[in-house]
């Protein structure tokens, strides 16, 4: 088995400022359509197809409720301006690995408390465009 690293350490940051407080943290996903290019001599009676767009799809975050937290607040922010902005997972590996995106905030939640639980904060980030994972050096 590879180098295993432990999740601990891993931050999602909004533009400079981290999101603390943070349980849970959704990962990247990319998918890509594709466009269907079968023609009546397609070789065996196989369809045939090409690449089209991608989608990153979203991260969801899900957390402890810190309201002096400016992180969580502005993820509020954000979902009322609609903008995309700068996000990046930074993972805690040796080497450094990170997601930079930009993103859009679709979702926001706080709240879901139970009698014997605690404050919850959530959102939902959609990326748009392409994220880069850079791999830095072993250090």
């Amino acid at each position: 088995m590879g180098k295993v690293t432990r999740a601990l350490g891993t931050k999602l940051s909004k533009g400079t400022k981290d999101i603390a407080g943070l349980t849970s943290i959704g990962g990247i996903e990319i998918k890509a359509d594709t466009i269907d290019t079968t023609t009546l001599n397609s070789d065996g009676g196989y369809r045939e197809f090409i690449g089209a767009f991608k989608d990153a799809g979203e991260v969801p975050i899900e957390g402890f409720f810190d309201p002096e937290n400016t992180g969580q607040i502005e993820m509020q922010s954000a979902l009322d301006t609609g903008l995309a902005e700068d996000y990046k997972i930074t993972f805690p590996t040796n080497p450094k690995a990170e997601w930079a995106f930009k993103g859009v905030v679709t979702g926001f939640k706080v709240g879901d408390v139970e009698v014997d639980g605690t404050i919850n904060f959530g959102a939902t980030v959609k990326i748009s465009g392409k994220p880069v994972l850079t791999v830095g050096t072993a250090g």
